[in-house]
């Protein structure tokens, strides 16, 4: 309209509360993340092993069932810490490859359409949009780590009883906080590196890299300087450390405990670092 006639007015609408403006950017990514047939499908297939894992907790519950399929119930695997931490194992593992999937669109296209100084220059703050976009990847990973984790254990509750619910509760806290823990890693390794590398199948590929080629490169730092503390350069053994404290099994690594939680701290506060340098109002071009 023209300027001269005046007849343009503020917005006199409603506001969104301050506390939950962050919520803006998931809800608009959510829509066009669904679209993605191949998403939908994967999402689908990280609840294979959940629901399977459901129908063999059904089936150790009732031995008729068992003798009718001529199956030796002393063969089958018990349901115990070991069995639900090799579900997070297995879960975590999922998520990594969801990850990758997700992670690399969500600051990249930003950062290269040059759009972050149209969302600073309202009343959005840098850390409104970094907690938006870590909201809507935890929530993803959230759908295949410990949310069918939880489920799979009120089925094991609700079939063995009352006194195995009260005796094994602190497995249902160790699948929520241990996996927790994990998305929220993978959710600021997958920003900061989606931030860094504008190339979308190049920063999909560097996180794969950073979770499955740190094996090897601590192997090798492990047989070079000849310790052991190359291993904690392998983020899937550090947080398999962590797991087999929550679960309270023995580990098969010679990583110590407080150590595992320190490299993971380290890593998170360094994707972090690396993601508010990225995301910020203004880009000095040389």
């Amino acid at each position: 309209m023209a300027v001269y006639k005046r007849t343009y007015k503020a917005y006199a609408g409603a506001q969104t509360p301050r506390w939950s403006r962050f919520l803006v950017l998931p809800r608009s990514s959510y829509s066009r993340l669904m679209q993605s047939k191949f998403l939908v499908i994967y999402l689908m297939a990280c609840f294979f092993f959940p629901l399977l894992c459901a129908t063999f907790i059904y089936l150790s519950h009732n031995l008729s069932v068992l003798e009718s399929l001529n199956i030796p119930v002393g063969r089958l695997f018990q349901i115990d810490n070991k069995f639900f931490e090799f579900f997070c194992g297995f879960q975590g593992a999922m998520a990594c490859l969801l990850t990758a999937f997700i992670g690399p669109g969500l600051v990249s296209p930003d950062l290269s359409n040059g759009a972050l100084p149209l969302y600073f220059y309202r009343p959005f703050s840098r850390t409104e949009y970094i907690g938006g976009k870590l909201t809507l990847l935890i929530y993803f990973l959230s759908l295949v780590t410990w949310f069918p984790g939880l489920i799979v254990f009120g089925i094991q509750a609700e079939l063995a009883g009352w006194q195995w619910t009260r005796d094994n509760a602190w497995i249902a806290a160790s699948i929520f906080v241990g996996l927790f823990i994990w998305d929220v890693f993978l959710a600021l390794m997958a920003l900061a590196l989606s931030a860094w590398v504008k190339w979308r199948i190049a920063a999909g590929g560097l996180i794969l890299g950073v979770l499955f080629a740190g094996a090897g490169f601590g192997a090798a730092v492990n047989a070079i300087v000849r310790t052991n503390y190359g291993s904690l350069l392998d983020l899937r053994q550090v947080i398999a450390v962590i797991w087999s404290q929550m679960f309270r099994n023995e580990q098969s690594t010679n990583v110590p405990v407080p150590q595992a939680w320190i490299a993971l701290a380290i890593a998170s506060a360094i994707c972090l670092w690396l993601l508010t340098r990225r995301v910020k109002a203004f880009e000095v071009v040389k």
